[in-house]
């Protein structure tokens, strides 16, 4: 079960201060009556029914069925008495925060019927307290009837979703597990065979370097071609291991702000020729971030994305028209910001934020030139 305090659950429609109006109300009824003997149990019914709704919230197993069927009887012998059935709204929406099907279906099926049952006792005696709050009456009933449903989805929902979100976070794990088992594979069939004949001519060629210098030569030569070899391998595999490129990730950025209803412009060259893969991968995931944050704080209408190069570095920067996040609250890891700043230090880069009708991201990375060919083979 939840602690008593979730009786204020976010997602159940009704604010707090509905529920104080209810916690008030019952007496209100007692002390209409002119009975202090009813006055009095009016008040320890009260009481009665309060503890045990906090006993049911912070119960487990079977305690927790009973502390709900006394509930029950006080709502019940409240209708009866005073004609209070509002009892019943708490007790239907604590049955709902039941996770066992059979003792939810159980104990809905229980009180729907004795709250149908007390009201029309009450309607069929024309008791006249009922006759003046009919209408408030007939609300009861319909959330009783739909109340419990709707939080037990919910909570089935929430639960769905949870255990979806550990899955998801269990199969990333996996899937990067197995992308370092590959790598470990790749990297042993590559280098541990041509590092295995380096040694092995290396010793022969010191051994021979005495005896028979040409042919030591000849072994060194060997050696040389075989070290070029598993550098020219290595770079192939690293070259296959490739990345984030931006011009993908703009792709699925122009999708989700269409999604988000928000205008999109790119201004410059999303296709980078003098940035080294791994700055751009860093930058790919940056972007997306601060387009998130858009996405999800800024309100705005519109986000554009500016792409400036230079000679020296390149200048990324990602403005909205939205209202932001005032002061220094933008700077919080829970937009992300924090973890920008440092994938962008791992390449030698920076972050600005500048506010003006709007936020602008300003991402700056050193421009690394790429080998040619021609140098790479060397």
């Amino acid at each position: 079960m939840q602690k008593w305090h979730h009786i204020f659950h976010k997602s159940t429609g009704l604010s707090p201060y509905v529920w104080v109006v209810f916690y008030i109300l019952p007496f209100y009824f007692i002390f209409r009556s002119s009975s202090t003997y009813e006055v009095v149990s009016g008040i320890i019914m009260i009481a009665l029914f309060f503890i045990c709704y906090v006993l049911s919230f912070v119960s487990k197993g079977w305690v927790v069925y009973f502390w709900t069927s006394v509930q029950i009887a006080v709502s019940i012998t409240m209708t009866l008495l005073f004609g209070y059935v509002y009892f019943a709204l708490f007790l239907a929406f604590f049955i709902g925060n039941i996770q066992n099907r059979i003792g939810f279906f159980t104990l809905y099926s229980i009180h729907l019927l004795t709250t149908i049952v007390t009201i029309n006792y009450g309607l069929l005696s024309r008791n006249p307290v009922f006759i003046t709050q009919l209408p408030f009456v007939l609300v009861s009933m319909i959330a009783v009837v739909l109340l419990p449903v709707t939080t037990y989805n919910r909570n089935n929902q929430d639960k769905l979703q949870g255990q979806l979100e550990d899955a998801n976070k269990r199969i990333s794990e996996l899937v990067k597990l197995e992308e370092r088992q590959r790598i470990a594979r790749d990297l042993h069939d590559t280098l541990g065979q041509k590092l295995s004949l380096i040694g092995l001519k290396s010793d022969l060629a010191g051994k021979l370097i005495s005896k028979n210098p040409a042919q030591a030569q000849s072994e060194i030569n060997d050696v040389r071609q075989t070290a070029r070899s598993a550098l020219k391998e290595v770079r192939e595999m690293v070259t296959q291991m490739r990345g984030i490129r931006l011009e993908e990730e703009l792709v699925r950025i122009r999708e989700l702000l269409k999604a988000a209803e928000i205008d999109f412009s790119l201004e410059g060259e999303p296709k980078l020729t003098n940035t080294s893969l791994i700055t751009e991968n860093v930058l790919s995931m940056c972007i997306k971030e601060a387009v998130t944050n858009v996405v999800k704080h800024s309100k705005a209408e519109a986000c554009c994305i500016s792409i400036e190069p230079s000679r020296t570095d390149l200048t990324i920067k990602v403005r909205d028209n939205g209202a932001g996040t005032p002061g220094d609250h933008l700077y919080f890891k829970g937009h992300g910001l924090q973890g920008m700043r440092e994938r962008l230090e791992f390449v030698n880069g920076c972050m600005d934020i500048v506010r003006d009708g709007g936020t602008t991201i300003v991402i700056k990375v050193p421009n690394v030139f790429k080998q040619s060919e021609q140098e790479a083979s060397i």
